[in-house]
């Protein structure tokens, strides 16, 4: 094999392998995947209906397999990649959607082409933009991609929508306007070039011509006594690369069904002979087409080596970064599974702690819980009904019982105090099922940014039922702990905070005159009265603020003690005591990856394969001349 066909061969393998593992037309590949398909050159083939497209291509192959008839054949792209083996191997075809099948019998193909389209678009005239992949081999093709397109048109026929046209016409653009196709314009000899569809199409998307090869087809169908000279030496229309003729298979051929070999060689006498063409016989013919194709692909493809490795390179880079980002395949040792499991334990713990600690974010909702929530809902609790006018008097007259007091209502204060206090008992609660929901959450984050876990469902699963597990424990204690705090405050007051009330209540008011005081004033006199009970009010008020500053102070350490300190400290210990206690089957199901996740390592590792060794191939022959 030369150099021109290993280069050629080689990008039509990676074209092949970019299809097959989902590379192409924007597939579910990266977008360096899709740039190098992008960067690789194909050759479209377009012309109108009955141009002889099918019967070029078939010349090319040199077999007959595709389908025919009238109106639009071709109603899907044909991607079809020619491999070229060595002399006296068996020629063969593989469908992308049929893999594992080959096919000899190229009637078969036609069948199949002919299913396959009528699988997504139906039997009617209907057309679809989903490609159909075929690939060929055989000792007699060159190394070539060559995309079929369905033909153009003017008019719609029955079943058709009346925009099939434009149609038509997007769906070939979206081939012809890629910087890399070569387009292969057909155009039939037995009519004027200036109408021609192929040409006035390629005309458009490409003006300078540097990527339209004209081939006139049916020479053998014009009128007696006229020609196409005037198209084939460029005359009538100009072009920067060399038109070609074709003599197709005439349609009694077709219906004997007369071997595609002995057409090439009736097409080579036709040139020998003819005294119209028989000094260009060298440059005319299907095989002479063929070569032309393949010796411009080589061409174009030394002059974008460095870009196409580059592209390799890059989408190497991204699979291998994949791949890691994916893991390597677990073992089966349960010494190892046990310390894969360990590890990807400690990358989840050392993602939660950076969340509580400042390292991402997340941790500072906590700090909104003590901040925001907590100083908002003590704010919000009902002491103004509680410490009511109507209420104080109820609450101080049941204390005193039947006797009413004497000098200062100690169990009415307690009395009040006491039911204060307990308002304080929701707030307390309530912080620490907010800092728990957070932490919950952190978790669930925390899981699902450790890349480590994310081929193992089931292990996620089961390390985040036991750190749930472990923050409702501590939430629980931590529960106990500000009711704790509460229930303190309820149970010993502050007495110094009282026992300065009474000497600035009854503290004598002194007048000039240093021997005398002034009279009590009618408010201290009043002991049973609105201005008494409002006293108690505002003193039981004051003592309550006081105790709510402190809780305000305390209730934060004992939830940041008792969940989130030991929640760093201690969040899966009881889940590693017991992974430590499990079997190698046990240990097994916990890193039972998910089946889609498999599926994508064994992509990318193909894929990887095939980039590094295109990359070896690209470099061995590039530059040989």
């Amino acid at each position: 094999m030369t150099t021109m066909e290993s280069l050629i061969g080689l990008v039509n393998r990676i074209q092949r392998a970019c299809t097959v593992l989902g590379d192409y037309g924007g597939g579910t590949g990266s977008n360096a995947f899709n740039s190098l398909w992008e960067a690789l050159p194909t050759v479209a083939v377009v012309g109108g209906q009955s141009s002889g497209k099918s019967s070029v291509l078939e010349s090319i192959v040199g077999r007959d397999f595709l389908p025919r008839g009238s109106g639009i054949v071709t109603r899907r792209p044909l991607v079809l990649q020619l491999h070229k083996t060595d002399d006296g191997t068996e020629e063969y075809a593989e469908f992308l959607h049929l893999p594992k099948r080959q096919f000899t019998d190229f009637a078969l193909v036609r069948k199949e082409i002919q299913d396959e389209t009528d699988r997504i678009t139906g039997k009617n005239k209907q057309i679809s933009p989903v490609p159909i992949h075929l690939s060929i081999y055989s000792p007699n093709v060159v190394n070539l991609t060559l995309i079929d397109l369905p033909g153009l048109t003017k008019v719609a026929v029955e079943g058709q929508p009346e925009t099939i046209a434009e149609d038509i016409e997007s769906m070939v653009r979206t081939y012809v306007d890629k910087p890399n196709c070569i387009i292969l314009a057909i155009s039939p000899a037995n009519q004027d070039i200036a109408t021609s569809d192929a040409i006035k199409l390629a005309k458009d998307v490409d003006p300078t011509g540097e990527r339209t090869f004209g081939v006139l087809t049916k020479l053998d169908l014009m009128d007696k006594g006229t020609n196409a000279l005037e198209v084939l030496e460029g005359r009538s229309y100009r072009l920067q690369h060399p038109w070609v003729g074709i003599v197709n298979r005439s349609q009694a051929d077709i219906n004997k069904n007369v071997d595609m070999m002995l057409a090439r060689r009736k097409e080579r006498e036709y040139f020998d002979t003819s005294s119209d063409y028989g000094h260009l016989a060298s440059k005319m013919g299907s095989e002479y087409l063929a070569k032309l194709l393949s010796k411009h692909l080589e061409s174009v493809i030394r002059t974008r080596i460095p870009s196409i490795l580059s592209l390799i390179n890059k989408s190497i880079e991204e699979l291998e970064r994949e791949l890691d980002r994916m893991g390597r395949p677990v073992a089966v040792d349960a010494g190892a599974q046990l310390y894969t499991i360990l590890e990807m334990c400690r990358a989840f713990d050392k993602i939660f702690k950076e969340h509580l600690d400042g390292g991402r974010p997340g941790g500072d909702r906590i700090y909104g819980v003590f901040d925001n929530q907590l100083p908002a809902a003590l704010k919000k609790l009902p002491f103004d009904r509680h410490l009511s006018l109507q209420s104080v008097k109820k609450i101080v007259s049941e204390a005193d019982g039947y006797q009413p007091h004497l000098i200062a209502p100690e169990q009415g204060y307690r009395r009040l105090i006491e039911g204060a206090l307990g308002y304080f008992r929701g707030p307390a609660e309530a912080s620490v099922d907010a800092v728990h929901y957070v932490l919950k959450e952190l978790v669930r984050k925390s899981i699902s940014e450790t890349e480590e876990l994310k081929r193992f469902p089931s292990l996620q699963v089961e390390l985040a039922a036991a750190a749930n597990s472990s923050l409702e424990k501590f939430r629980e204690e931590s529960k106990k702990s500000v009711i704790r705090l509460v229930d303190m405050e309820s149970a010993y007051l502050t007495a110094e905070f009282f026992r300065k009330l009474p000497q600035e209540m009854e503290r004598p008011v002194l007048t000039n005159n240093k021997n005398q005081t002034a009279s009590p004033s009618p408010a201290t006199l009043d002991q049973y009265g609105d201005g008494h009970f409002r006293r108690i009010a505002s003193n039981v008020s004051a003592y309550v603020n006081m105790v709510s500053d402190t809780l305000r102070n305390t209730i934060p350490k004992a939830c940041v003690y008792c969940q989130v300190r030991q929640a760093k400290l201690a969040l899966l210990n009881y889940f590693y005591s017991q992974i430590s206690k499990r079997e190698g089957k046990q240990l097994g199901q916990l890193l039972d990856e998910d089946p889609a996740l498999m599926d994508r390592r064994l992509e990318c590792a193909k894929r990887l394969e095939l980039y590094k060794k295109a990359r070896d191939e690209i470099d061995a022959v590039a530059w040989v001349r």
